[in-house]
């Protein structure tokens, strides 16, 4: 700051100004003793391309809306009322229901509040705690979304690589020795890749993370009860600052934008201050409609079939790759993720065959190319014809690729 001071000819006091400036507005970062660095612009909201008439769409990531649960009925029992300022920002049925939910997955609830969606949720973490240029763990590969999010809030993402069983420990140590303030996680159905914690990579983690206990850490249960895994959670009843969020997009579709944010008592409570001077609260009217699918018997019944059906499709695929030699990644959730040597070339090809898939670049870091199939609506003999055109599109001496 010195130098720069003195070649412009100005105060010290006007350059430290001017960098603390561009730091809040998230266009430099620190990055320790590596400097200071000019951080990437925020995402532009671009749409995404449309699917051709004709090609089957594997790539929005969207659940199978027949197996989701139809909300007139619910819309019908909204009751009639008008919300007015002043009254509480979440319905305690609904507070009541997820309360009930989390706690049977042996989850601690000592407060809860209502968020719009699961990004929404680790959007308000993440701002109650951190600023521009500071440093989170994020799985890679990892959800776009995420990635796309800390972009947008100047923070810096920091790769942890991850298998089948999430998060890899050494690599989530080696991220935490660094200096992160965060870790942002998917505890099952993890998007793209489909991993889920099993409970001795749950021990491993925790350990790794008793040393450093000041750290937060966010779960973004976004699939809940349809993710085809058991919820787990790498909470300890010690840990100072967390956050657990469960969405309902999957579960009862994207459309209602609803969340639950469970956590320490002050990170609740920095969340909702932060809300009163935003957007207020969630609206009542989806409130009510998601309580009313929740205590729904229907509703139970049909999350039972949804989670059976997306297990099937996704294994489905996973078998027919595998009998074309292809590796492939689908412990849970609505995705495969497949390992390729070349993406751009393996998303035209399928293209040109009729199927649209996803490219792997946006998921990812420093992990290797993949592709991202999305199996809510792929039938078994749809996954054997799928299975059989990439190993078209592929060629032979290339397919068993390093798993991601």
């Amino acid at each position: 700051m010195r130098a720069l001071a003195a070649s412009l000819s100005v105060g010290p006091t006007t350059v430290q100004a001017a960098y603390n400036s561009l730091r809040r507005r998230g266009i430099v970062g620190g990055a320790g003793r590596a400097g200071t660095r000019v951080t990437t612009r925020p995402p532009l909201p671009l749409p995404s391309a449309p699917v051709p008439e004709g090609v089957r769409d594997l790539a929005s990531g969207n659940p199978d809306e027949r197996l989701l649960p139809p909300i007139t009925t619910a819309l019908r029992a909204v009751g009639g009322g008008h919300r007015l300022y002043g009254e509480a920002a979440d319905r305690e049925e609904l507070l009541a229901s997820f309360t009930r939910e989390l706690r049977a997955d042996g989850i601690a609830v000592p407060a809860l509040t209502i968020v719009s969606g699961a990004l929404d949720g680790v959007e308000r973490v993440l701002q109650a705690y951190l600023g521009p240029g500071d440093a989170v763990a994020i799985e890679d590969p990892g959800y776009s979304g995420v990635l796309d999010l800390l972009r947008a809030l100047g923070l810096t993402p920091r790769p942890v690589a991850i298998d089948d069983e999430g998060p890899r420990p050494d690599q989530l140590a080696r991220a935490l020795e660094a200096g992160v303030g965060a870790i942002v996680l998917t505890p099952r159905a993890q998007n793209p890749t489909g991993a889920a914690l099993t409970q001795s990579r749950v021990r491993e983690l925790r350990r790794v993370l008793t040393r450093h206990r000041e750290t937060l850490v966010i779960e973004d249960d976004h699939a809940g009860p349809i993710a085809g895994a058991p919820a787990r959670s790498l909470i300890a009843r010690n840990r100072p600052q967390w956050s657990v969020i469960r969405s309902v997009s999957k579960s009862l579709g994207p459309d209602l934008r609803v969340a639950a944010l469970a956590g320490d008592t002050t990170t609740v409570a920095r969340v909702q201050g932060r809300r009163m001077v935003g957007a207020g609260w969630v609206s009542g009217i989806l409130q009510e409609v998601v309580a009313h699918l929740r205590a729904d018997a229907a509703t139970t019944r049909l999350w039972r079939d949804a989670e059976r059906t997306y297990a099937r499709r996704r294994t489905g695929l996973m078998t027919a790759l595998d009998a074309h030699g292809i590796a492939a990644h689908g412990s849970s959730g609505l995705n495969v993720w497949v390992p390729v040597p070349e993406e751009s070339r393996v998303v035209q090809g399928l293209l040109t065959l009729g199927w649209a898939v996803r490219a792997g670049e946006r998921y990812r870091i420093a992990s290797p190319p993949a592709v991202r199939i999305t199996t809510a609506t792929l039938e078994p003999d749809d996954a054997s014809r799928l299975a059989a055109d990439l190993a078209m599109v592929l060629e032979p001496r290339l397919r068993r690729t390093s798993t991601a």
